[in-house]
């Protein structure tokens, strides 16, 4: 027989991929053109799963629900948590109904408060009387999941500011327990949430005292945690863990990473590691956890958009915040917000004006139809176009419409599997007879971008130009999409207790301080803030009024010095003989600079008050953008 002579049908344009990723090769390797080599880190699987899943809920709820603090002292009673109606599943069932893929839910903060019957701590659910001891709300939260087919996971804090043996060797026995309970007690968990936060004041087993535990990758040992979830739930996602896990956070609680944004860390080292971002913010500017009167601070679904774009646009994921108020029902207001955000989201994403285009290219890998320029408008991200090995820079990818259609988005990805390779690119579109650049900026792709451009572009010609790359190319997607119009909110009354007190802000027209600069802590405009030389901040009411709270919104330049992160709260009727009101702490305030809302649980009377600063971010002082008081 002659080997010249025998016939061969053209193998599939998909098993090149196929077998490069499965590793089978049911035919002999010189028949068809072998796929790229794999540039650099590349994600596990469980990474590419995880990063597909885009955006899902997070969850607070827990003791500082019931107390209004963001973070719990660690001296909270267990009969404070108390809701009158726990409803998981319609949480679940909002948040599947707006296309999310999974929840999150913090079954423990920094409060040390474990809301699971924890055999780890007495300081947990059945000490309260919700459900007489018996409930479990992680239990809930995974049942409704499952029965909703959305995705589990748990936010389990390391700092434990209740527990006795935190900052000491015992405390990781009680540590890894709880994660052991969580992991083979609830089914499967798609992420382990260890919060950044560690060490500080608390009340450690009635101790009250400041316990710092050095390096925290040292102290919890998170290389050993990790191989214990890995044991346990092998495709479990590990969320920070000091980069021994999966993922890391993007850099910010207002829901953004920057851009260019890598999901390799070391990049272009030996070293080099795949880990993915993951951004987080709140619905609600009120907070993590729920307070009252947070309906008229839920952010817009303009705003909400801005943010995914600003995540999952610069191909992170991210994870969205609605909180359960006291009945243990989501706000009203966050869940129309919610849907608004998601109507948005789907007219994004409901017709891409590429798919199934016609596709050319500059050069295509071996001529293979494995590579050819139309996978990028098949519709499949796993198919990609990609050129021969030694072209990584000045390569192109056009796609022509059968007619011509306004878009303002566009959407590419790259095929991850391979790794992170583009380094920069811009696009371009055919008109008035010449092409013409309609974005210069691009300087990544990775897992995905979303390029919203300055102004709607019509045309029936678009080019993606890759100007250069860390090795040959492999783009998986290539959309053109329409930048949705806004979607109104449907006003919403509050859930919960209909006795609950909303506190209101009083007017400040009469106020006056002698203190230079005093008044633009309440001239109604965010970017002015006082900044004192000393740490307080006298302010004249003008006459003696009641009021039961007040208001403080850090400066919002980005500059931390200065930032009140404790404060003492006096008041007095001649602005000589003074009486403190209230202390504490405004906590997490470097990472979510919000506005934060502190109640007296009593009415006060009086003519003057002073704020003062008792402690401040990058050194002394105190400053304030926005101080009110509350009705």
């Amino acid at each position: 027989m002659n080997i010249r002579h025998i016939t061969l049908r053209r193998i599939p344009r998909w098993l090149p991929a196929f077998c490069f990723f499965t590793g089978l090769m049911p035919f002999p390797s010189s028949v068809a053109v072998e796929p790229p080599a794999p540039c650099g880190a590349v994600p596990t699987e469980q990474q590419v799963k995880w990063l597909r899943m885009e955006w899902y809920a997070f969850v607070h709820f827990g003791i500082n629900t019931f107390t209004g603090r963001e973070w719990g002292y660690g001296d909270e009673e267990p009969a404070l948590f108390n809701p009158s109606d726990f409803d998981p599943e319609s949480a679940v069932k909002i948040f599947k109904k707006a296309g999310m893929t999974g929840m999150i839910y913090t079954a423990k903060h920094h409060d040390g408060f474990c809301l699971w019957p924890t055999k780890s701590t007495t300081h947990n659910v059945t000490k309260s009387p919700w459900m007489k001891g018996k409930g479990d709300v992680v239990k809930g939260f995974a049942a409704a999941c499952k029965k909703e087919g959305i995705k589990f996971g748990a936010y389990l804090s390391p700092w434990d500011r209740n527990n006795a043996a935190y900052g000491r060797p015992g405390y990781l026995k009680v540590y890894e327990k709880q994660i052991r309970e969580l992991l083979t007690n609830y089914g499967p968990i798609f992420e382990m949430w260890f919060d950044g936060a560690n060490g500080g004041d608390g009340y450690y087993g009635g101790t009250r005292e400041k316990r710092n535990i050095g390096n925290a990758d040292e102290y919890y040992n998170f290389e050993r945690l990790v191989k214990l979830i890995r044991s346990i739930q092998p495709d479990c996602i590990v969320w920070g863990a000091a980069q021994h896990g999966d993922v890391k956070w993007g850099g910010s609680e207002k829901g953004f990473v920057k851009y260019p944004c890598w999901n390799v860390i070391n990049l272009d080292t030996p070293d080099e590691k795949w880990i993915s971002l993951e951004a987080d913010t709140t619905i609600n500017k009120a907070g993590w956890f729920w307070h009252p009167g947070q309906q008229s601070s839920v952010k817009s679904p303009e705003q909400l958009m801005q943010v995914y774009y600003d995540s999952v646009g610069r191909g992170a994921n991210l994870i969205l915040n609605l909180a359960m108020d006291r009945s243990g029902k989501l706000d009203a207001a966050d869940v129309a917000a919610l849907n608004a955000l998601a109507s948005m989201r789907r007219k994004l994403l409901s017709q891409d004006f590429a798919l199934g285009a016609e596709a050319s290219a500059s050069e295509v890998r071996g001529n293979d139809d494995a590579f050819r320029a139309a996978n990028a408008t098949d519709g499949n991200i796993e198919t990609y176009w990609c050129p021969e090995n030694k072209t990584t820079k000045d390569c192109w990818l056009e796609i022509k419409l059968p007619k011509e259609a306004t878009f303002d988005v566009v959407r590419l990805r790259e095929q991850i599997r391979l790794g992170q390779r583009v380094k920069s690119f811009r696009l371009e579109a055919f008109l008035g007879g010449t092409w013409q650049i309609i974005d210069k900026g691009g300087m990544t792709i990775g897992n995905q971008v979303l390029r919203k451009l300055e102004e709607p572009v019509t045309t029936d010609r678009v080019r993606l130009v890759i100007t250069d790359s860390r090795a040959c190319p492999c783009i998986s997607e290539f959309s053109l999409l329409r930048h949705p119009d806004p979607v109104a909110v449907d006003e919403a009354l509050p859930q919960g207790d209909a006795s609950e007190e909303i506190a209101t802000p009083l007017p400040r027209d009469k106020w006056t301080s002698k203190m230079p600069g005093g008044a633009k802590a309440w001239d109604g405009d965010d970017s002015s803030f006082w900044q004192g030389k000393g740490n307080k901040l006298i302010v004249n009411l003008g006459e003696e009024i009641s009021f039961s709270g007040f208001t403080y919104l850090p400066k919002q330049n980005g500059n931390f010095n200065g930032m009140t992160d404790r404060y003492r709260f006096e008041v007095s009727s001649d602005g000589k003989k003074w009486e403190e009101i209230t202390s504490g702490e405004f906590p997490n305030i470097r990472a979510n600079p919000i506005l934060q809302t502190v109640t007296f649980g009593r009415k006060v009377k009086a003519r003057f008050f002073r704020f003062i600063g008792t402690s401040a971010l990058e050194g002394k002082g105190a400053s304030a953008a926005e101080l009110n008081l509350l009705k």
